[in-house]
């Protein structure tokens, strides 16, 4: 309603100089002013009636309102509007994914380079974007949560094409590319059960807070990635010497690695090439904007082949959603919960509930002491070769005490597998040498620890061995009983017999030096010559064997 009609700010001089009002614009006026006296917050309640008491038309009077100051100049005035927040569902979730892109572009010749890259290899984009239909969905929900840009969901296509198996010359693995001690750091579990790097909700929730902490310390996200890929030690070094030289920061400023001076343009490019794919001949397959797997919980050990049967699925798409686990069985103590696809989730609770067989065929056992692999097989009813295939024994290789190994279930050993060993399980070896009782002669003024230590042995079991103790003392030539690989036992068999083998051997090759030298004083081979070699060869070895 237009406050200028109101009897407030009306003018009865200037309805005077107009003439006299006709009856209808009084009427008029008088249903304004009415309408003008309506109380708000009676108005406000639908419940109630509200009562509309009007003037008299003779009681009305008409103000108008004057400017204050002199006159503004009619100027152009700005009426666009904020853009408006589309109401419509994402189609897709590259749709999705576009509507959430909030980082500041990069624009250079590494960019045109990268798209160039990526365009000109259409199989490996599209192998790359449908193998991320199986996770892309969570990754953007967890995103979007954060209230992070989108272009992070993008980033497992730069570290891994979106592969939760792949490794990196440097050890890094899953999708986000963890190192060892940067997993650990983040409590994403690395044993011989799993590896929880390439875990699709842990190493997402342990990127995506990874990449916060990085972001809350640098205020930037380009060089928040760039601490992602070479180390915040690294760039926070990098920044400090651009500072002291008087340079600008940003992440096109600083010194880095080749490796890192590629990867926001890599990223950039892909985010490019999914803006706008038609631009890239770079056809993208369709992805819906719905959860593609559903968590579920498990509170009983289960084989994965039994998982995959009452899900009604393979066992390779099973371990796809699944890729941390690198054994057959699925441990609920380090465990809990496990990725179906969405419509096989319900499938596997109805036939879990239905089923009423074993649900696991193998446990773990703690190996008490230190033995062989035919010793363990033997031990836990097993074939040999089935122990070292499963648990990854190499050959020739003992077992250490304390390993934790899959072995069938069976008469004592069939219970689920508890907590403190699902998440630290660890397989140790040692080499397996056969060892030889050998007696050796002591040195002047040795003990046992010496002694041990000249054969590379622990004094510990040298004075085992010898029914002493660590620092015994030895007397000159004293016999003393060592174990030694079979090899090394032929040329270490006692003190003085070593010796009288060495100095052989130093004869030998002293007595032919010789032999060459008067080969070449001599003009001919004669008998005197022969004579010579001889009693040289023969005052050679006197000389040794009077060596101490």
């Amino acid at each position: 309603m237009n406050r200028h009609l109101t009897p407030e700010n009306t003018d009865p001089h200037r309805a005077r100089r107009n003439g006299p009002l006709t009856a209808s614009f009084a009427a008029l006026l008088v249903a304004l002013s009415g309408c003008a006296s309506v109380n708000l917050e009676t108005a406000q309640s639908p419940s109630q009636t509200t009562t509309i008491h009007a003037e008299p038309a003779t009681t009305t009077t008409v103000r108008s309102v004057r400017p204050s100051g002199p006159l503004t100049a009619i100027a152009t005035q700005d009426t666009s509007v904020a853009p408006v927040a589309l109401l419509a569902t994402p189609s897709d979730i590259w749709d999705r994914i576009r509507r959430g892109f909030s980082m500041p572009d990069l624009n250079n010749d590494l960019v045109r380079d990268r798209e160039q890259w990526y365009s000109s290899r259409p199989d490996y984009i599209q192998r790359m974007t449908e193998r991320s239909g199986k996770y892309l969905f969570h990754i953007v929900e967890e995103i979007e949560r954060r209230n992070m840009p989108t272009e992070l969901a993008l980033l497992p296509f730069i570290e891994s094409a979106f592969n939760p198996q792949a490794v990196s010359s440097a050890k890094a693995a899953g999708m986000w590319q963890f190192m060892p001690a940067t997993g650990e750091s983040f409590d994403l579990k690395q044993n011989v059960f799993r590896d929880d790097r390439r875990d699709v909700l842990a190493s997402t929730k342990a990127a995506l807070d990874y990449l916060q902490q990085l972001h809350d310390r640098f205020g930037d996200w380009h060089l928040a990635l760039a601490a992602y890929n070479w180390g915040q030690g690294n760039v926070n070094r990098a920044i400090t010497r651009n500072q002291r030289e008087g340079l600008a920061t940003g992440y096109t400023d600083l010194s880095m690695p080749a490796e890192t001076r590629l990867y926001v343009p890599k990223l950039q490019a892909v985010k490019n090439i999914l803006s706008r794919p038609e631009n890239f001949n770079a056809p993208l397959p369709v992805i819906g904007n719905h959860p593609f797997f559903e968590t579920v919980s498990i509170d009983r050990d289960i084989d994965v082949s039994v998982i995959a049967r009452l899900a009604n699925m393979s066992e390779k798409d099973f371990r796809a959603l699944n890729p941390s686990l690198k054994q057959p069985l699925v441990m609920a103590a380090g465990m809990p919960n496990i990725l179906l696809p969405w419509e096989s989730a319900t499938t596997f609770t109805e036939n879990l509930n239905r089923y009423d067989g074993p649900l696991a065929s193998w446990t773990v056992w703690v190996v008490p002491t230190t033995m062989s692999a035919a010793q363990v097989a033997e031990r836990v009813n097993m074939d040999e070769g089935e122990l070292r295939s499963i648990n990854n024994i190499p050959p020739r290789m003992l077992v250490r005490a304390g390993s934790s190994l899959l072995v069938p279930r069976g008469g004592k050993r069939n219970n689920d597998v508890p907590e403190t060993v699902a998440d630290n399980g660890h397989l140790s070896l040692q080499p397996d040498i056969v060892l030889k009782r050998v007696r050796v002669r002591a040195r002047k003024g040795e003990d046992i620890a010496q002694l041990a230590q000249r054969y590379g042995l622990s004094p510990t079991s040298v004075a085992g061995w010898n029914k002493a103790s660590v620092n015994t003392r030895l007397k000159t030539g004293q016999r003393v009983v060592v174990m030694l690989p079979q090899k090394a036992s032929a040329r270490m068999a006692s003190g003085s017999s070593s010796k009288v083998a060495v100095g052989s051997k130093r004869s030998k090759a002293t007595s032919s030096k010789k032999t060459v030298r008067t080969a070449k004083k001599a003009p001919s081979k004669s008998k005197a010559t022969a004579k010579t070699k001889s009693t040289t060869k023969l005052a050679d070895i006197s000389k040794v064997k009077k060596r101490p």
